[in-house]
């Protein structure tokens, strides 16, 4: 079942040149699906659009069905966004601003706590979510932004550059859970530049390059017995000749 599908979608800034030209994917329930491509290529641009923070021109962008332009709140309901630097609520201490995202969606004080629990463990930030927000590292609002992201269950994950800036540990945590939450039927679709870490994760992937798709399948037809490094290095020299 499509999770995700990115229809023959376009978006143009000033003097109407194209961040993205043309881009279809589709991410199936249970997929994590790696969007690479150099700084500028057009992965941020695709990703805002997909969660709603940019309008675009052309195409249709579709979440679990529903039309990202035309049911907004219905797209919403059923994803979690994290942007390559999580601008929160730095008044706020770690678990006011969990249970405000909570209560944004929904969620039983049951439910909330239990995940909160689970998820501040394993990321290990329990002792520290009494304190403002504006005193933790850059590490540890990434952490509270993913807890956030985790609560309501999403069925599609989203994330741009999710591992920058996330320790070891808290990195390898977090690819635990995406193949956790794949295991249940949830879509992760993110953007990363740790091409090794894509080869590792990911079951599918896209290129971008100039906004435009330059390659787009799994991981087995794309890269062989290659590493995804020396077919990335390839099909964006070869687009360029």
């Amino acid at each position: 079942m499509s999770m995700l599908e990115i229809k023959n979608f376009s978006k143009s800034y000033a003097a109407g040149k194209k961040a993205a030209d043309d881009v279809s994917i589709t991410v199936e329930a249970g997929d994590i699906f790696g969007f690479i491509g150099h700084n500028g290529a057009g992965k941020s641009t695709t990703i805002r659009s997909v969660v709603g923070v940019l309008q675009f021109d052309e195409g249709e962008i579709l979440i679990d069905g529903h039309s990202v332009k035309d049911e907004p709140l219905e797209c919403k309901k059923v994803t979690a966004y994290i942007p390559d630097n999580p601008d929160l609520y730095e008044a706020l201490t770690g678990i006011q601003y969990l249970n405000f995202i909570a209560d944004v969606f929904g969620i039983s004080a049951e439910e909330r706590e239990e995940r909160i629990k689970t998820y501040a463990g394993r990321f290990e930030i329990e002792a520290a979510l009494g304190d403002l927000i504006s005193s933790y590292s850059h590490g540890m609002k990434q952490k509270v932004a993913l807890i956030g992201a985790l609560i309501h269950e999403p069925k599609l994950l989203v994330l741009d550059e999710p591992f920058v800036g996330l320790d070891p540990k808290a990195a390898f945590t977090l690819k635990e859970i995406m193949h956790e939450l794949c295991a249940r039927g949830t879509a992760v679709f993110f953007s990363t530049h740790v091409l090794d870490v894509a080869q590792k994760l990911c079951n599918k992937i896209g290129i971008i390059k100039g906004g435009k798709m330059i390659a787009s399948g799994t991981m087995d037809e794309l890269i062989g017995d290659k590493s995804l490094e020396d077919v990335f290095l390839e099909v964006v020299d070869h687009d360029e000749k």
